[in-house]
């Protein structure tokens, strides 16, 4: 079996762990009402960052997309470059809408375990912590894995060390 399948397994499972914590997370107490209002209030405010952060991102992201193509048309990179580095930027922000959205969940429910005992408290952080860990790797190693996949189909006709190399867009060099 090519290693690329354990790769493919692997993010898939990172992907499931982080799912499964996040439902223990959210399982958790949320404390007192005001416990709950405040991490409301933090909620509220983080959306209103990341609504922000992605509007700039998105500008960037464009602009990049539209040089990546431009160079693609001119021959120094291959066209699959400039969707890739789209689907790269999608997960990393899908990553980031995960995290802070487990991060601002947990924060009232790790003062309220917190409250109870040290050992509970640091049981909800760490599983909190680990949602973003595991989405990063995970949704990471899928789209190199997708990736690959396309890649691989796309260039199946050409040797290996043809294939690799045009894969990685090395020898697109125009001179």
């Amino acid at each position: 079996m090519d290693a690329i399948y354990f790769v493919s397994m692997g993010s898939l499972l990172g992907i499931i762990f982080a799912w499964v914590m996040f439902l223990r997370v959210k399982k958790q107490p949320e404390g007192t009402s005001e416990m709950a209002r405040i991490s409301e209030a933090v909620r509220k405010g983080a959306n209103a960052y990341l609504k922000r952060q992605y509007s700039g991102v998105a500008i960037f992201f464009i602009a990049v997309f539209c040089i990546l193509l431009i160079m693609a048309f001119n021959g120094f990179l291959s066209f699959f470059t400039p969707f890739a580095f789209l689907t790269g930027g999608f997960f990393s922000g899908l990553s980031g809408f995960i995290g802070m959205r487990t991060a601002t969940m947990a924060n009232c429910r790790t003062a309220e375990g917190a409250s109870k005992s040290l050992n509970k408290g640091l049981q909800v952080a760490f599983s909190a912590g680990s949602v973003m860990g595991f989405t990063v790797v995970g949704l990471g190693l899928l789209d190199l894995s997708i990736w690959y996949f396309i890649l691989n189909a796309a260039f199946q006709h050409l040797p290996v060390e043809q294939r690799i190399t045009e894969i990685t867009g090395q020898g697109r060099t125009k001179a």
